[in-house]
């Protein structure tokens, strides 16, 4: 059980889990268009086990058991994603109905338990027509995008507690465009630098397509590390420095002053889109809040190739399955700088939690979100205002190009069967939430 109390957070703290349509829903039919995904999964090499999203755990059929866990585990709120090629399978143009519809019964459902829909536009799962025009390389996504976010804010919005653009941009532009780790799997540094603005450009202009359209709490969604350097050495500090320029302050930067760090931009050089600065103001459109995904440290070193100038090492903490090491001082660190540097916006942690090998008994995820939510309230002690949390996952799932072979989730997920068994991290959040909202 965890240490904490919900009453520790302050009133009106919002305790949720957190999931992603492709990693969860399965369901490609009924109209569903195909997405980056689709291919890149089966693409053979890309994905470890060559494991892709057809299935996952059928939340497309079962979301009414998924969201009675998230009732009965005593949460106020659940963070989900739209499918854009379920909702508009050709990325822009004809409207899929069923993708509507099934939309509808899945807020309707939230709704009818009590909980509040936090709702995604993008997370990752691309419209493969729009990325065979160039997906975010082409500047003409801005306008893509915006017109989907007034879709969803036109068919939904009124029903949402809260939209966040797009999840973690930095994995959208970098990881998938320079590192070639995820969908559509480019290791370009010219292809990284223009994804890299349009994805803020379009968060953008999907903010401006929401609020015309009535939408309300918006905001998006960044991946942030705590960079340190690997020793005390003068170079290894400047690669720690170039790590945050590029992994935390190119999107903090961005979105939330309208700039973007000299040093990534000397790196990208003219990579970048030509007149990106006229972008700038759409850019940084004024949010009401900012969600912050936050699992381990970035440690670095020089590498010295101006090519690749920094390099990522692994440190001496523990770590979880996946290979991160567990450092919740740092998700303190975040919340507080990101409050007296970036913002004054309501903060909330949108993802948080660890890959794990045990099954139903999970000892290690117990302690290791008693630790960050003790950090989270460090970080309220320092000033930071800190809204809410919510865990990632409800369920295992789909862990992107590890397949299915890392487990996330407060439930667990039996593939084959899809029969879902909660997990003592389950019940601890139960024991902490239950009857007390």
């Amino acid at each position: 059980m965890f240490t904490v109390e919900r009453s520790n957070f302050g009133p009106g703290f919002t305790f949720g889990v957190a999931t992603a349509a492709y990693q969860i829903e399965g369901g490609q039919r009924d109209g569903r268009g195909p997405s980056i995904w689709d291919s890149f999964s089966a693409t053979p090499g890309n994905v470890v086990g060559g494991d892709t999203g057809r299935d996952a755990c059928n939340h497309y059929e079962l979301w009414p058991q998924d969201l009675d866990l998230i009732r009965d585990g005593g949460f106020d709120a659940y963070r989900f994603s739209f499918a854009w090629p379920r909702l508009i399978p050709e990325g822009t143009g004809a409207v899929n109905q069923a993708g509507v519809d099934f939309y509808d019964r899945l807020i309707d459902g939230m709704l009818e338990r009590g909980l509040k829909p936090y709702a995604t536009l993008y997370h990752w799962d691309l419209p493969s027509p729009l990325q065979d025009k160039g997906g975010w390389m082409n500047r003409d996504i801005a306008g893509w995008f915006a017109d989907y976010a007034a879709l969803v804010a036109d068919r939904f919005g009124d029903r949402l507690a809260a939209t966040a653009t797009i999840n973690e941009p930095w994995c959208v532009a970098f990881l998938s465009h320079f590192l070639g780790i995820h969908a559509p799997g480019y290791r370009d540094i010219r292809a990284a630098a223009r994804a890299m603005h349009h994805v803020l450009f379009a968060h953008g202009t999907a903010i401006d397509a929401l609020r015309a359209n009535g939408a309300k709490n918006l905001g998006i969604v960044l991946n942030l590390e705590k960079s340190e350097p690997a020793s005390d050495s003068e170079a290894d500090r400047q690669a720690a420095n170039f790590g945050d320029a590029m992994f935390n302050r190119w999107y903090l930067g961005g979105v939330l002053k309208g700039q973007y760090p000299r040093e990534i931009l000397d790196f990208l050089g003219d990579n970048l889109p030509s007149g990106y600065e006229a972008d700038m103001e759409v850019v940084s459109r004024p949010l009401d809040w900012l969600g912050i995904n936050y699992y381990t440290r970035g440690l670095y070193k020089a590498s010295g190739d101006p090519a690749r100038p920094v390099e990522q090492v692994k440190g001496d903490l523990e770590k979880t399955d996946i290979g991160w090491e567990i450092y919740p001082q740092g998700l303190t660190d975040l919340l507080v700088r990101v409050f007296n540097e970036y913002t004054k916006v309501p903060l909330y942690i949108t993802e948080n939690g660890m890959a794990e090998v045990e099954g139903d008994d999970d000892p290690r995820r117990v302690s290791y979100y008693d630790a960050h939510l003790q950090a989270v309230k460090a970080a309220q002690d320092q000033g930071a205002d800190v809204r809410g949390y919510f865990a990632w996952s409800l369920l295992d799932n789909y862990e992107w190009a590890e397949g299915y072979a890392k487990r996330f989730g407060l439930v667990h997920v039996d593939y084959q069967t899809q029969k879902r068994t909660p997990k003592a991290s389950y019940r601890a959040f139960q024991g902490m939430l239950h009857n007390t909202r």
